[in-house]
């Protein structure tokens, strides 16, 4: 059972690191750790399908929390700590959580949450001490190590980042297995097909561990046997400097990392090895295509790719090799990914080679919904076909089956009665010298309904000036159709991310 299965064979070997602060939790203690945490769920009462949520910073107790909750055959919710408290409070609530645990850096927040989460029957803080809520670790000292005689394998319900509405909690159906060696059906299959990952891996993880593809993927390493090097954040320099240090072979980041890294100064790059790197995965977000080929010249061909969602509704990935081929795509299925790709109208219709339409997956062996949302759930669905599902994405397929993504279907602007996607824009202005980060937006135009504005974050030392405005539009005009060229350009301090890259738009267009 893991991780009693590497605990045995490799005891000493650390499951996790905290680079933060040199924490060391080896394959042995995480056994330990975790069977505790899941006998004392089983003496409360926890049934399988129950749920529980804890709310954290990058601790790597996280772990012990999370294989606890596998090992009862429990959903298991991370909560997003960049939320306002209400929106804490809603995910929660939401969830049906019988047991909350929190982190002391979190303490605030968890204690006002406590008078909006009334149904939570047992509160535990581990780290320091949260007014409310029991010491996790005084709590846990008396629990046998021993891990439960049945263990029916849990799953996550995690909840989506919410840039286009309230977040929704995506619940998997269980399968009813024993918890084996992995923390889901098909992922770690998945993760050695695809990249490589083994009980050698050193995997690095820099975003916050409540997402999905860090929670997911490093769990995976566990589960290979590898060894998880958890930061506390993403730092460009400090991840370099991480990634030479402890040899890492396996890394996942967003094309926000990747800008902030290349921006740093060349004898700031030069200095750091990170010839240890084989394989360098990113997602959740469109890569702009110069961006993409300036890490490739950087790190070599060990920038892997994959599409997919919180929802694991389908993938498509593309290797090093094949996105020079075909740049831009977000690649193709085929072995160790999911489902087959169908691109279709608004009324379900599937469409030709190249032309853009919403993002079908097709898919017998696995299916989920919105937790208390079964409108949400059946928006997914296509209409004549229940098992191919969608989430809104935009994108066509070339003649060879590689998928390239177009945008998001709510983010589309409508002007004179043609589609305009952001995302073509965006990818555009974001390699501009001036630019930091860039969203696009449609706004109110009485002529032509709506027409494209660029909100503009410059780059550190660059002032917000007409000049730059007319510098970012010319480079625009020189790259992408004049009607696709923003029409007016705007700065802000900071443009609304998620911690996976994620634009949250809906900030920006409350703010116009």
């Amino acid at each position: 059972m893991y991780p009693g299965k590497w605990a045995a064979a490799t005891p000493a070997r650390p499951a996790v690191i905290e680079d933060a602060t040199g924490r060391v939790v080896t394959f042995s203690e995480l056994e330990a750790r975790s069977a505790r945490f899941a006998n004392w769920l089983l003496a409360r009462g926890l049934k399988p399908g129950d749920h529980i949520a804890a709310l954290s910073v990058n601790d790597a107790t996280v772990f012990e929390l999370y294989w606890g909750a596998m090992r009862c055959g429990l959903y298991f919710t991370m909560v997003n700590t960049h939320l306002a408290t209400d929106e804490v409070a809603y995910i929660v609530a939401d969830s049906g959580a019988r047991v909350l645990v929190v982190s002391g850096a979190l303490a605030e927040l968890g204690e006002a949450i406590v008078d909006q989460t009334p149904h939570v029957e047992h509160r535990l803080a581990f780290a320091g001490e949260v007014p409310g809520h029991l010491d996790y670790e005084a709590t846990m000292s008396t629990m046998p190590t021993t891990p439960p005689a049945d263990q029916p394998r849990g799953a996550d319900m995690l909840y989506s980042s919410g840039t286009t509405g309230r977040p929704k909690g995506i619940k998997p159906a269980m399968d009813g297995a024993q918890i084996g060696d992995e923390p889901g059906p098909s992922l770690v299959s998945r993760m050695k097909q695809n990249y490589g990952f083994d009980e050698n891996t050193v995997y690095m993880s820099p975003a916050p561990i409540y997402h999905a593809a860090p929670l997911r993927y490093a769990t995976g390493t566990q589960a290979h046997g590898g060894t998880v090097i958890l930061m506390d954040r993403f730092d460009a320099e400090n991840c370099l400097a991480g990634i030479q240090k402890y040899g890492v072979t396996h890394s996942q980041w967003v094309p926000t990392h990747f800008i902030r890294m290349l921006r740093l100064p060349q004898e700031v790059r030069e200095s750091y090895d990170v010839s240890s790197m084989r394989v360098a995965i990113h997602a959740a977000a469109p890569c702009p295509v110069e961006i993409k080929k300036s890490m490739l010249d950087w790190w070599g061909p060990v920038v892997y790719e994959y599409y997919s969602s919180t929802e694991s509704n389908g993938a498509t990935t593309i290797a090093p090799e094949e996105w020079l081929r075909k740049p831009g795509s977000v690649g193709r299925v085929g072995p160790g990914s999911s489902g087959l790709v169908h691109i279709c109208d608004e009324v379900g219709e599937e469409l030709a080679t190249g032309e853009d339409g919403w993002i079908y997956f097709e898919r017998d062996d696995y299916s989920f919904e919105y937790h208390n949302d079964p409108e949400k759930t059946a928006e997914t669905r296509h209409p004549d076909h229940r098992n191919w599902t969608t989430l809104g994405d935009i994108g066509h397929l070339d003649e060879d089956g590689y998928l390239y993504l177009t945008d998001r279907a709510k983010f589309t602007i409508i002007s004179g009665g043609v589609n305009i996607y952001p995302q073509e824009i965006e990818n555009c202005i974001a390699v501009h010298p001036d630019v930091l980060d860039v969203a696009v937006i449609g706004i109110p135009d009485e002529v032509m309904g709506q027409s494209v504005k660029a909100v503009v974050q410059l780059a550190p030392g660059i002032e917000p000036t007409d000049a730059v405005a007319e510098r970012i539009t010319q480079h625009c005009l020189e790259r992408i159709a004049r009607y696709k060229c923003p029409r007016t350009v705007e700065f802000t301090e900071v443009i609304p991310r998620t911690q996976t890259g994620k634009l949250v738009k809906g900030r920006l267009d409350a703010s116009i």
